[in-house]
Formats: C-alpha cells, structure tokens, sequence
C-alpha cells in the first residue's frame, strides 16, 4: 500500500514544470546576486579609479541609476520567486485534472481560463527577459573593451590607450572622465582583482538571464500542451455526461414501458 502511494504521488508531480522551475529560480538567482555584486564593483571602480563622486541633491546620475537597477533586481527576485511557485500549483492542478478526469475533481471554464492566463503572462514575461538580456550584454561589452585595453596594454610596449566613459554615455559631454595607459590609475585597475571579478560577475548574470528566457520558452511550451490537454479532456467529460444521460434516459423509458406491459398483462 505504502509503494502503489508513492507510485501514485510521484505520478501526480508535473516533471516539466519542475524542471522549467528550477531553470527559472537558477537563472533569477545568478542574474540578481551576481548583477548586484557587479553593480556594486562597478561603483568601487568609478569612484576609485576615475575618480568620479557622487552628485548632490537630487540630480539622476551614474550611481543613481545604479542605485534604481539595485532595488528593480530586489523586485525582480521576489516577483519571480512567487511566480515560479504559481506556475508550480497550476502544473500540479492541471496534472490532477488530467489523471483525476472522471474523478471527483471537474475541470471549469475558470480553470481553462487561468491556464489561458498564464499562457499570456508567460509570453509577456519572455519578452520582457529578452529584454534584460540585451540589456545586460551592454556592460559586459564595456568591460569587454576594458579588459582589452589592459591586455593590449601589457603586450604592447609604449601604446597609449584610453577609455573614456562619454563613449558610453556615464558621464556627460562636458565631463571628461578617462583613464589612459600611460596613468598610474589604469596600472593600479588592470593588476586589482575587483577589475576582473566584475566582469565575470556580469558575464554569469547575463547567463542567468539567458537562462530565464529559456525557462519562459520551457513553461510557454509546458502550458500550452496542458491547456490543449485539459481542452480536450473536457471535451471528453462533455461527451461521457451527455452519453450518461442518454443511457439513463433510455434506461427510464425501458422502465417505464415495462411497467405498462405488467399493468397491461395484470
């Protein structure tokens, strides 16, 4: 009794959407942790190696912005946290209405229409994941650049390369915030390890943003094949109640008709 249980509870868990599940909380994970560590490197870089300071008031800046990616990362991980749960219960539901069909258990049009809903959601979310990784191969191209100059830096002797941050648009036109080989500051960035510890880390949060979508993409496919599964399985509950009635009507009027011929024959 206690194996056919086990048997049965494991043959009730949505396998699919556990794996899309797990992908999703693993890309969430190295894509918030290591983006908020990066974010937190690139503001240690700024301020000690070009210099640049904080501005006052309320004026947006740099380390504003940097400021506002920290608190959407917080939100992105607690929004992703409790949807990876929701699409988990729906994967279980819809599992149970499957195997349970002509249980206790009734598929709803309320049902049909969360999956649907999901459905939706789902591909606005994968959109929106795309996004961020766009977004997020931005600063791994900056420090791409970065990690190249000092490379070439080291190879070639007397070269003088510099990075100048109104390239990428940090700084403003009329600032000028540029570090050179020939300066004691690049030396000291290019032989610290925060340089290449940052770089690393955006490189992983971009990977953890690709992982995202290819989870969406997972549960966008896992969805739609259980809401066609649950479609046609109330189709089918449909068709065996309407036959069931029939069957119950013909077995009345069977039953009636031989009460008349006893009647008729006493």
């Amino acid at each position: 009794g206690c194996f056919e249980c086990c048997i049965k509870c494991l043959g009730g868990i949505p396998y699919a959407s556990l794996i899309a599940t797990i992908l999703l909380y693993a890309g969430v994970a190295l894509f918030c942790g290591c983006g908020h560590e990066a974010l937190s490197g690139t503001v240690n870089i700024l301020q000690t190696y070009f210099e640049m300071t904080r501005a006052a008031g309320d004026v947006i800046d740099v380390f504003t912005m940097i400021d506002i990616f920290k608190y959407v990362i917080y939100g992105v991980a607690a929004a992703f946290f409790v949807y990876g749960i929701l699409l988990m219960v729906e994967g279980f539901f819809t599992t149970g209405a499957i195997k349970d069909l002509y249980g206790d258990f009734k598929i709803t049009t309320c049902g049909r229409c969360v999956s649907a809903w999901f459905i939706m959601l789902t591909y606005i979310f994968m959109l929106a994941w795309l996004g961020v990784t766009a977004f997020t191969s931005l600063p791994v191209y900056m420090y791409f650049n970065l990690w190249t100059i000092c490379r070439n830096a080291t190879v070639v002797d007397g070269a003088n390369l510099c990075l100048d941050l109104r390239q990428y648009g940090i700084v403003t036109i009329g600032e000028e915030k540029k570090v050179c080989t020939s300066s004691e500051s690049f030396i000291k960035m290019c032989d610290s390890n925060e340089l290449n510890m940052t770089f690393h880390l955006f490189i992983v949060a971009l990977a953890g943003a690709g992982a995202a979508v290819i989870a969406m993409v997972h549960y966008l496919m896992v969805l739609s094949a259980n809401w066609a599964y649950v479609k046609d399985a109330c189709r089918m509950q449909k068709y065996e109640d309407i036959k069931s009635k029939e069957e119950q009507e013909l077995h009345d009027i069977h039953s009636t008709r031989s009460k008349e011929r006893l009647n008729a024959y006493t």
